[in-house]
């Protein structure tokens, strides 16, 4: 399978029972069905209280560049990624998703990309 430098948006699997639901976040076979080959070296959780908090927009230069998995586990946010990657055919697009625990979804961001997110709710 090729490498996908582009940014994907997907939601996995929830599986519900009377206690709740369980969902892989991250499962590799998965994702690099996807075309999504990276290996995680850090895993961050961020709580923020307040309605309207933002964060970003954020980036890590070479040699440092970093991919990131985002979700959002408890809330609500508008999460959005910008490509600067020199000479792409996306320079300087942005696009925008909400996340939220009740939607499930999770944005894979390749290297390149500015990151941020402002919450909706509180607590998220």
């Amino acid at each position: 399978m090729e490498r996908n430098n582009e940014p994907i948006i997907f939601v996995p699997d929830r599986y519900y029972d009377k206690r709740g639901y369980f969902v892989e976040t991250w499962n590799k076979s998965r994702c690099e069905d996807l075309g999504v080959f990276v290996d995680f070296v850090q895993d961050n959780c961020s709580i923020s209280y307040n309605t309207g908090t933002l964060r970003g927009l954020h980036v890590q230069i070479p040699p440092k560049s970093q991919a990131k998995l985002v979700r959002c586990g408890k809330g609500s946010l508008f999460d959005v990624f910008v490509d600067i990657r020199q000479g792409s055919p996306n320079y300087g697009r942005w696009i925008g998703e909400v996340l939220s625990e009740e939607n499930g979804k999770q944005i894979f961001i390749p290297e390149g990309f500015l990151h941020g997110f402002v919450t909706l709710e509180t607590d998220t």
